[in-house]
C-alpha cells in the first residue's frame, strides 16, 4: 500500500513558500554610518569607524562650545575619566549591525550617563540617533559634517 498525502490548497502552499524564504533568504543590512557627523546642535564632530568587529564614535573636534560648557569629561561616573578632554572621548560603542539599524550604546558627556541606542542612516543621508532607557527614546539627528 502506498501512502499518498493529499494535494495542499492553494493557499496554503503558498504561505508555506513565503515562510520558507522568509526564513533561508539572506538577512537585510543595515545602510553604513562609518563617517563624520556633526551634531544636532551643532557642537561637535563624532566620528564613526570601525573598532575590531564593532563600530564605535568619538569626538573628533569641538565645533563650538555652549558658555559654561565642561572642557573635560567633567559628569564621568569615574572619577579617574574627569579630566580626559571631551575631544576623543567615546560617544558610540559596540555598535553593530541589527538589519535596518545598528544598535549599541552612546554616552552623553552632558550628564555622564550611557543609554541603549538605535543609530539609523536616513534616506535624506542624515542619521536619526537614538538614546533609550526601556522604551522611552529620546531623538536627534545628525548631519554629514563638513
Amino acid at each position: 500500500m502506498r501512502f499518498r498525502s493529499p494535494a495542499l490548497p492553494p493557499i496554503v502552499a503558498g504561505m508555506f513558500t513565503a515562510a520558507a524564504l522568509a526564513v533561508g533568504g539572506p538577512a537585510a543590512a543595515a545602510v553604513p554610518i562609518v563617517g563624520h557627523w556633526l551634531t544636532e546642535d551643532g557642537n561637535a564632530v563624532i566620528a564613526v569607524a570601525p573598532c575590531g568587529r564593532v563600530l564605535c564614535g568619538h569626538v573628533e573636534r569641538v565645533v563650538k562650545s555652549p558658555p559654561g560648557a565642561a572642557k573635560t569629561d567633567s559628569h564621568n561616573p569615574d572619577p579617574a575619566l574627569r579630566g580626559r578632554p571631551i575631544v576623543g572621548v567615546p560617544i558610540l560603542t559596540e555598535f553593530t549591525d541589527a538589519g535596518a539599524d545598528w544598535r549599541g550604546r552612546i554616552y552623553n558627556p552632558e550628564d555622564g550617563r550611557t543609554y541603549k541606542s538605535i543609530v539609523t542612516h536616513e534616506t535624506n543621508g542624515t542619521l536619526k540617533v537614538k538614546g533609550c532607557i526601556s522604551f522611552f527614546c529620546r531623538a536627534q539627528t545628525w548631519s554629514p559634517a563638513k
